[in-house]
């Protein structure tokens, strides 16, 4: 019987690995609403040229593009819209000295996955190789 905070890998971003150097990774959550989680369930969402943003104290994900849900009719989001990354405040401070502090440092979406029933981001600190 599977555990219930199993890992099921959603979308992995392989070209971050060829791009990038990754100093550090960071597990966050995704505020999504429920179509998007239906949809997520249904077929992949597409997480290459994604990177996140920290404005106003807050995380930002731009560029996840998830597709509408089939039945979701008018409840449907803006595929393309940012959404915010659940941080804790310290990890989220030392991300932004991270970037700040550091000229060249970028945060990247590295995979996206469920534990248990709650959609995950991997969070990477990179450096870009060119």
């Amino acid at each position: 019987m599977p555990s219930k905070r199993e890992r099921k890998l959603i979308s992995k971003n392989r070209s971050a690995h060829h791009e990038y150097f990754i100093d550090e990774t960071f597990e966050c959550g995704i505020e999504l609403s429920g179509t998007e989680v239906k949809s997520i369930r249904e077929r992949a969402c597409q997480i290459t040229d994604t990177f996140a943003l920290i404005r106003g104290g807050e995380c930002w994900l731009v560029g996840l593009h998830i597709h509408p849900y089939s039945h979701g009719g008018v409840w449907n989001r803006d595929p393309d819209r940012r959404r915010r990354l659940l941080l804790h405040r310290k990890e989220l401070n030392r991300l932004y000295g991270l970037v700040k502090q550091q000229q060249g440092l970028t945060l990247i979406p590295l995979q996206a996955y469920f534990k248990g029933s709650r959609v995950k981001i991997e969070l990477g600190v990179c450096r870009g190789k060119k």
